[in-house]
C-alpha cells in the first residue's frame, strides 16, 4: 500500500489588503487567538485559530485583482442566535439567520475585505 500523499489540510488562507486591519477584525470582532506573527518579504505570516482549533486560519497579503466573494469556510457556534448579536453589536456586516427544517441554524457575514464566510450551530447527531 502506498502513502497517502495528501494527509490533511494545515491552513485555509484569506486574502487581505491591510494585516493589521484584518488582524484586528479577526482577534477583536471574532475572538481568534494569535498563533503566530512573524515577518515575511512580502508582508508577514499571521496564523490565527478560532477558541476551539481546529482548523487554522492565516491572514495573506491579497494578489493584486483578486475577486472577493464566499471562501467556502463555515464556521460554528453554539448559540446561532447569540453569536448574530454579539457580531452585530461589533459592527461586523452579519446577514439574516437562516432557518431550515432539519438543518442547523446559519447566517453569512463578511469581513472588513469583502471576504464572505458564515457561521452553522453546531448541530448534534440527533438532531
Amino acid at each position: 500500500m502506498t502513502m497517502p500523499i495528501i494527509t490533511g489540510v494545515r491552513t485555509v488562507s484569506i486574502p487581505v489588503d491591510d494585516q493589521d486591519a484584518a488582524l484586528a477584525f479577526y482577534t477583536e470582532s471574532l475572538g481568534f487567538a494569535v498563533l503566530r506573527d512573524l515577518p515575511t518579504p512580502t508582508g508577514r505570516w499571521i496564523e490565527l485559530s478560532p477558541a476551539e482549533g481546529g482548523v487554522i486560519l492565516t491572514l495573506e497579503p491579497a494578489a493584486a485583482g483578486i475577486l472577493r466573494g464566499a471562501i467556502g469556510i463555515r464556521f460554528t457556534t453554539e448559540d446561532a442566535d447569540a453569536a448574530h448579536t454579539a457580531l452585530a453589536a461589533r459592527g461586523v456586516a452579519v446577514d439574516e439567520i437562516l432557518r431550515w427544517p432539519g438543518v442547523p441554524p446559519m447566517f453569512a457575514f463578511r469581513d472588513p475585505d469583502g471576504n464572505a464566510f458564515s457561521i452553522s450551530e453546531a448541530a448534534t447527531m440527533d438532531e
